[in-house]
């Protein structure tokens, strides 16, 4: 337990790289008794409670007089719709990351919501703005406002160096209850979650998480932060021993995007759809076994183009780094720094082959010209948008960022009885191909009752009839 004794020790030691040092069991019956109380003590102070909320109005007839049948026969047989406000909130944690006061928590605690309170566990109270989201990482950015305070933090590890198996623990706010802290390892370090057309990357862990527990720390023994807590895997509702946390290098990207004043996080472009090596396709390139990236298409004017590499080609490692399948590539170039290079070995024809690829952010090849669709047809009430390789790298969207995509769905709307849904890939609508914002709303202007939808939703192209 070289590792705990170090992390624990009162003295301050400088930290050994997770990969110099020896892991062994419990030797003792002393070891077995060591505390992680020490450490927690050291990080707590940088782990808040977030609070944020929002006033919402909505249009309701309730109470006496409206609900009296002699009162609502006066309008008519229907009683007036009265505004009514009401408070929508929402628990969560963040982690201090800055001196100046920089915090970090999940997009999903914060998203939607207008006022954010941190509350640090010395009880200070602050409120904070909300400088940047992004939520393909689900990852947000906050500044507590007017700080004239030096506040702790909690410094981000290299999570390059962290193995299955290594201790974490996880500070949060669970359920609301305060501060808590639970203990367990790393279950796996590279999880792939994917929703839609979303994915991410995220480290495993077996240390309970719960509800009001997103956007907290997860910390190895040296104090440094692995991963922000994001979700859990259940079946009750409860903590089942699967929990997923960002990594923190996806952490520092948010961050560094945040502290640059940037609105959007920008990651490098392949410009390259690829496929996950099947072990048919691996027998016939005569590979070992199936792993790396296969190269399905190129798009033009691209990086990879511009890197020399066409279809079939394998990515077998980036900079060294052997790759297992295409997640692993987009991991390795997300964290990449825009405007430096990589090197990909590639093999084609039965030969391995060198490729310099730059680290170039998506164009914008198109306006976005983002809308919500008006008119009589199915998608009134849908919030689109024209695709271009920028606005799909910023959703984590796969496939050929072109034509149109359904953005998020107005509650009540047409689109939204219709069952339409956000990341819905607009084909065509009454036999018309959509190639743009303009198209889709010209279409869905027209006076028609009979309509016919097609889409494309998770890689599956859906048709449609609907009658209006």
């Amino acid at each position: 337990m070289i590792r705990i004794l170090a992390a624990l020790s009162s003295v301050c030691l400088l930290a050994v790289p997770t990969s110099a040092q020896l892991r062994t069991p419990p030797a003792s019956q002393a070891e077995v008794q060591l505390s992680y109380a020490p450490l927690v003590k050291q990080v707590s102070a940088a782990v808040v409670n977030v609070y944020a909320s929002r006033v919402v109005t909505s249009q309701r007839a309730r109470g006496f007089p409206f609900d009296d049948p002699l009162f609502a026969e006066l309008f008519g047989g229907q009683a007036p719709s009265m505004p009514r406000e009401r408070m929508q909130r929402s628990l969560g944690s963040g982690v201090l990351v800055g001196q100046e006061g920089i915090v970090v928590t999940n997009n999903h605690v914060i998203a939607g919501m207008t006022d954010v309170r941190v509350s640090l566990v010395d009880q200070r109270e602050y409120d904070a703005d909300i400088v940047l989201t992004d939520a393909v990482s689900d990852i947000a950015v906050l500044k507590i406002r007017e700080a004239k305070d030096t506040f702790p933090v909690v410094p981000l590890a290299d999570v390059e160096q962290i193995e299955v198996g290594d201790i974490v623990l996880a500070i949060g706010n669970p359920f609301g209850l305060g501060q808590s802290v639970s203990q367990g390892i790393i279950s796996a370090v590279r999880r792939v979650q994917k929703k839609g057309g979303e994915q991410a990357v995220y480290l495993q862990t077996d240390a309970a998480i719960n509800q009001g527990n997103s956007g907290g720390a997860l910390i190895d023994m040296q104090g440094e932060l692995v991963g922000i807590n994001t979700s859990i895997f259940t079946k009750g509702g409860g903590s089942d021993g699967i929990g997923f946390a960002v990594p923190s290098s996806i952490v520092k990207l948010v961050v560094d995007a945040a502290r640059a004043g940037d609105k959007v996080v920008r990651r490098p472009w392949l410009g390259a759809e690829l496929q996950t090596v099947t072990r048919e396709i691996a027998e016939a390139m005569g590979l070992e076994r199936p792993t790396g990236a296969l190269v399905a298409d190129v798009v033009p004017a691209s990086p990879a183009e511009t890197a020399g590499l066409k279809a079939g080609d394998v990515i077998t490692s980036i900079d060294g780094r052997p790759l297992e399948d295409p997640t692993a590539l987009s991991y390795q170039l997300t964290i990449r720094k825009l405007g430096s290079t990589a090197r990909l070995d590639v093999l084609r024809d039965g030969k391995t082959l060198r490729a310099t690829l730059k680290t170039e952010p998506a164009p914008e090849t198109v306006p976005r010209n983002e809308q919500v669709i008006a008119g009589n047809g199915p998608f009134t009430g849908a919030k689109v948008v024209n695709l271009s390789p920028a606005v799909a790298e910023e959703i984590g969207l796969d496939g050929p960022p072109r034509g149109v995509l359904v953005l998020d769905i107005e509650r009540g709307s047409i689109a939204a009885r219709l069952g339409l849904e956000r990341g819905d890939r607009v084909l065509m609508l009454n036999d018309v191909k959509i190639e743009a914002v303009e198209d889709l709303a010209k279409v869905n202007a027209a006076m028609e009752r009979l309509w016919k939808v097609t889409i494309q939703r998770n890689g599956q192209v859906q048709t449609r009839m609907f009658r209006l």
